[in-house]
């Protein structure tokens, strides 16, 4: 049953975790029932008791997801940053740099993105520029799991060491930082307008009984125009990753997210899942940002030179009005090593889409190979006792 009131998270000292971190009060979220802490679930979205199941609405902390100016914000001040949560803990991987936050009783122990053990001590998270919305998890750790059994039972010469995949425990439901950006563009551009035209060519050439006749043929040419002009246009939500732990086609091939489920950040959401601290900042995201906003604006200024082809020699764009946000986006990642190499599993925590390295097993590939050898000696022995 879902209480009618409003879940308000409890202040409990926490230990310290590590000579650097200090004792301070920190947010929990007890269940009323027993006392146990809550933890989101995905399925319906209340935080849920894993020991009696009583569920908890998360408050609503805004009515809505507030963008933020960009150049407010470029020049960040100290009263800018927060942590993530009152109680916010992180932890870096040594071997590839990843910065994990967490909230207790939620633990790190071993790095979603290289698969190396983590062996620093947990510290008190640093203020970064919060983020302003959440995409909550849709779907549970065992749904993942569950898809990412049947997606290791396709891959027929992966090494028997990918095979450890497949217990729940092998993936760990994260949190990926990304920016997303708006702006207003006014783009200045020179070129070309090029037109086609025909013009009759003669020619000759031998026919089927060798002898040598005139033809004619429609011959296209261009002729060019110079071209100049503005285009503008307007940019809503360029999505851009804030991590380098995972590469880029890898991400690109988690979209589609259904951004219009975005909801304004809470710390509950956080609760039994962990969040990457962005490694890309403010200014790097929004040039990531330009890069993308410029295949548009070229099509674009194609599309406003006209004719038959266009030539683009120069564009020069201006953007005002920016403003961004820093978003959370769910996944469920893990990694592996093998042969001295990182193999990464990674699952949208929205629709399930799996995407991930695998290497090959020569040992599989070489009996398999021997196996459709010997299959196709035995039918040629059969098929030559036939004969006979």
């Amino acid at each position: 049953m879902i209480p009618a009131q409003i879940l308000k998270p409890t202040n409990t000292e926490m230990q310290t975790p590590s000579p650097q971190a200090t004792p301070q009060k920190i947010h929990r979220y007890p269940c009323p029932a027993c006392g146990a802490n809550l933890l989101f679930e995905p399925k319906d979205g209340f935080l849920v008791c894993p020991y009696c199941g009583n569920k908890e609405r998360i408050p609503a902390t805004a009515e809505q997801i507030e963008e933020r100016s960009y150049e407010q914000y470029l020049q960040v001040r100290p009263e800018q940053l927060e942590r993530m949560s009152a109680d916010a803990l992180e932890v870096q991987c040594q071997s590839c740099g990843a910065l994990v936050t967490f909230t207790p009783p939620e633990v790190a122990r071993q790095c979603d993105f290289c698969g190396a053990q983590i062996v620093a001590q947990p510290k008190i998270a640093d203020p970064i520029l919060a983020p302003e919305a959440v995409l909550p998890f849709g779907i549970t750790q065992q749904q993942a799991s569950a898809g990412l059994r049947q997606w290791l039972s396709s891959r027929w010469f992966a090494p028997n060491a990918l095979k450890h995949f497949a217990q729940p425990d092998a993936i760990d439901g994260i949190y990926l930082p990304f920016w997303t950006y708006d702006s207003h563009t006014t783009s200045y551009y020179t070129g070309e307008r090029g037109e086609h035209y025909y013009e009759t060519e003669t020619y000759y050439e031998r026919d089927a009984q060798g002898n040598q006749v005139q033809r004619t043929r429609q011959v296209r040419h261009t002729r060019w125009y110079n071209a100049s002009g503005t285009v503008t246009r307007w940019f809503d939500d360029l999505l851009v990753p804030a991590t380098v732990s995972l590469p880029q086609n890898r991400l690109d091939a988690l979209e589609p997210w259904d951004l219009n489920e975005l909801k304004p950040y809470d710390p509950a959401f956080l609760s039994g899942y962990k969040a990457q601290r962005y490694q890309v900042d403010l200014a790097q995201g929004f040039e990531r940002a330009k890069q993308m906003a410029e295949g548009m604006i070229q099509g674009d200024v194609r599309r406003d030179i006209g004719g038959d082809e266009q030539r683009v020699h120069n564009i020069q764009t201006h953007y005002s009005g920016i403003t961004f946000k820093h978003l959370l986006l769910p996944v469920y990642a893990g990694a592996y090593r093998f042969n001295q190499k990182v193999f990464q599993i990674v699952v949208n925590g929205r629709t399930g889409e799996i995407q991930g390295d695998r290497p090959y097993s020569y040992i599989k590939i070489a009996l398999f190979a021997t196996a459709m050898l010997f299959l196709l000696l035995f039918i040629v022995l059969v098929f030559s006792l036939f004969q006979n």
